[in-house]
């Protein structure tokens, strides 16, 4: 039976990668944090090794014995996209993984980015995997750059004996988000009256598609190849009224010009005024990031749900749930 260890394996993500690849049979081993909170795989039969990505000596340990890696592990908040731990996290932590895994004799390594490592779009044109990738549209934007960054080490580390495949999921959600990591772009929704959004749009995909998938990655993905994630593309126009009527509300939808968002936010950030959200965050909403999951249906085998599905589910979960600062919902 092969061992895989999974980074990130408690986080929002990595534990549904967890409970499908012991669906699957596999022996995980899960690299945790001494501070990661562990009830996602708390009780399950698996094998937990304390590190982190910074520690290269818990790497190699936790390596040690493994016939392959999912590496999920990162930096994933809004309200961290312009932290200075995003490259030593993000780029060197992936460096670090790498090496532990050519030393070990990893056979295969999965490694999940994200689809802002295309880049932004200023159309609402759907992108695969040959897009062009245009480091002048990227400047400034660390989250982007990193993610990049940490994918070409990958991909270089093909040449030293690991095939690697990556995967780039679009923005996730799903039920047990309890960071409030994409959930936070619902409620502050919801609570505005009216909703105002700007323009731009992005792929939205259901958390236990990507899981799925990156297990597909790992069991049929090509070595050296790339694999977009993404469910239905939606202006925020169009994801704020599908809200709306999920939820039963009316409410006006107002478009603020791209333009004035940014001007807002930079002067926001510069002067360190109050904004309804990190204003580091505006460069990314004001863009497009539309995708085209062709290839990854096809060579994953794996069929991305709706944007009214995956939004069905998530708010029932937010409604369920005890912690959400939106009871009403």
């Amino acid at each position: 039976m092969s061992k895989t260890l999974v980074i990130g394996g408690t986080g929002f993500i990595g534990s549904r990668v967890v409970h499908r690849l012991l669906s699957d049979g596999h022996s995980i081993r899960c690299l945790v944090r001494a501070s990661s909170r562990t009830d996602r795989i708390d009780n399950l039969p698996l094998e937990k090794v304390q590190g982190e990505l910074r520690d290269p000596a818990s790497l190699s340990r936790a390596a040690e014995g493994c016939d392959s890696i999912i590496h999920a592990g990162g930096i994933s908040a809004w309200s961290d996209i312009d932290s200075p731990d995003m490259h030593p996290v993000v780029v060197d932590g992936t460096r670090n993984v790498l090496d532990a895994a050519i030393k070990q004799g990893v056979a295969r390594m999965v490694f999940v980015s994200s689809a802002a490592a295309m880049g932004p779009s200023s159309t609402a044109e759907p992108r695969d995997e040959s897009a062009a990738f245009s480091e002048r549209d990227a400047r400034g934007l660390n989250y982007v750059l990193a993610k990049r960054e940490a994918e070409n080490l990958c991909l270089q580390a093909g040449s030293k004996g690991l095939e690697t495949v990556i995967v780039r999921p679009a923005e996730v959600y799903g039920p047990g988000d309890r960071d409030l990591i994409t959930a936070s772009n619902l409620i502050g929704l919801l609570k505005s009256s009216p909703v105002f959004v700007c323009r731009g749009g992005t792929s939205m995909v259901h958390v236990d598609d990507v899981a799925h998938s990156i297990v597909n990655a790992l069991n049929h993905g090509h070595p050296g190849e790339t694999y977009l994630l993404g469910g239905e593309n939606l202006h925020h126009s169009e994801l704020a009224r599908l809200l709306l009527e999920l939820t039963g509300r009316r409410e006006t939808v107002i478009t603020i010009p791209a333009v004035v968002l940014r001007l807002a936010g930079a002067v926001a950030k510069r002067c360190r005024l109050p904004f309804p959200f990190p204003p580091a965050v505006v460069p990314y909403a004001t863009r497009y990031w539309f995708l085209d999951n062709t290839k990854a249906e096809r060579e994953l085998k794996h069929n991305f749900r709706s944007a009214r599905a995956t939004l069905t589910e998530t708010l029932s979960w937010l409604k369920a749930t005890e912690t959400t600062p939106f009871p009403s919902l």
